[in-house]
């Protein structure tokens, strides 16, 4: 069954609302982005998130020492690098903390070389703002992939992922903007999404 991530949570309603969805992963995003969340309430969000569900930390060129600090303090589970991180950073990262790692690759017209040693990729949408742009990308792209299990990002909403794990059947499907209402988290959006996925058989 594919995996579902809902991403960019801040406020203490979001994780009411996931606590009782139990998706498999949420984001906090400490990148500069409208959802960026400080450590202090990322720590007390996390304080508050079903052990069931695990945290994912969504980086952009972030230090090693960081990203090991919020690790090693459980306010993450998981790393997100959507930055420049090439696989010699991944390797020092994951000596220094031994954390899951998903590398995010941004598609465009063609699919870009891939880094070899994350456990996990991200396919997003190619933007400036380095994802979250709520857009889709060309799924045929990815019809031929075989490597490493991957998170589809990009413009997903529940109108259209079924058609995605339908088409590409990844690892997980990670949602943001499609489940906001003016920019913020809508939990009748999340619950149908998270239903959507979950029916698929």
């Amino acid at each position: 069954m594919t995996e579902i991530k809902i991403c960019g949570l801040s406020r203490a309603e979001d994780i009411e609302a996931v606590n009782r969805l139990l998706p498999d992963f949420i984001g906090f995003v400490f990148a500069e982005s409208r959802r960026k969340v400080d450590i202090k309430t990322a720590t007390l969000l996390k304080q508050n998130l079903d052990s069931q569900i695990e945290a994912v930390g969504v980086f952009v060129n972030e230090s090693i020492d960081t990203i090991t600090k919020l690790y090693q303090d459980g306010i993450i589970d998981i790393v997100q690098l959507h930055g420049d991180e090439d696989d010699e950073y991944i390797r020092r990262l994951k000596k220094t903390c031994d954390c899951p790692v998903i590398k995010a690759v941004g598609i465009g017209d063609t699919l870009p070389s891939l880094p070899a040693v994350p456990d996990y990729l991200l396919f997003d949408t190619l933007s400036s703002q380095r994802g979250g742009v709520g857009k889709t990308f060309d799924w045929n792209l990815l019809k031929e992939y075989t490597g490493i299990p991957f998170f589809l990002a990009g413009g997903l909403s529940v109108e259209n992922a079924v058609e995605a794990i339908h088409l590409l059947a990844p690892f997980c499907v990670d949602v943001s903007s499609g489940v906001e209402t003016n920019g913020i988290k809508d939990a009748e959006k999340m619950e149908k999404f998270v239903d959507a996925v979950r029916k698929m058989k």
